[in-house]
């Protein structure tokens, strides 16, 4: 685990899960965009609310109740695998050579059993969830992310792992 540095460390969101959760979606850590809207994939242009709507045929969330109570129907839980870090901007890359520390995703597995796989929402999150938690006795699957930066995502994977 990486030391925070002097840099005022910036805090990921409380974990949206539930008794019902089944499926865990680990991002790496809120973009700006994130952080200014107050809640997960907050960014416009991230394809992660339409994929979810899409998915479960449901309408496209518009606001973080609709969000919630997608995630909730569909018995799907929100985290980042990242609890801090110095992050300033959203970039997985910087994230990646910035300090942070992880959030206990042990701690969450523990206290919510249902939970059934761990879906990291692109390759840093998978990257920083094996190397520091390689003991976890669950499925961990890596998708393409939602991110607007990836310009190859592909909504078949998520589909075949969601449905």
């Amino acid at each position: 685990m990486k030391k925070l540095n002097k840099l005022e460390p910036i805090n990921n969101f409380e974990p949206l899960v539930d008794e019902n959760s089944q499926i865990l979606i680990l991002g790496s850590f809120p973009s700006v965009k994130s952080r200014e809207n107050a809640f997960y994939y907050g960014n416009p242009q991230n394809r992660f609310w339409k994929v979810l709507a899409s998915i479960f045929n449901e309408k496209v969330p518009t606001n973080i109740e609709e969000k919630i109570v997608l995630c909730k129907a569909n018995h799907i839980a929100l985290w980042d695998v990242v609890a801090s870090s110095n992050l300033q901007g959203s970039s997985d890359l910087t994230l990646a050579k910035s300090a942070y520390s992880l959030s206990n995703i042990k701690g969450l597995l523990s206290k919510f059993p249902n939970i059934q796989k761990i879906v990291c929402n692109g390759k840093l999150a998978y990257k920083i969830l094996c190397k520091n938690f390689s003991d976890l006795n669950i499925d961990i699957i890596c998708l393409p992310s939602t991110s607007p930066a990836n310009t190859s995502f592909k909504l078949e994977a998520w589909q075949k792992e969601l449905s």
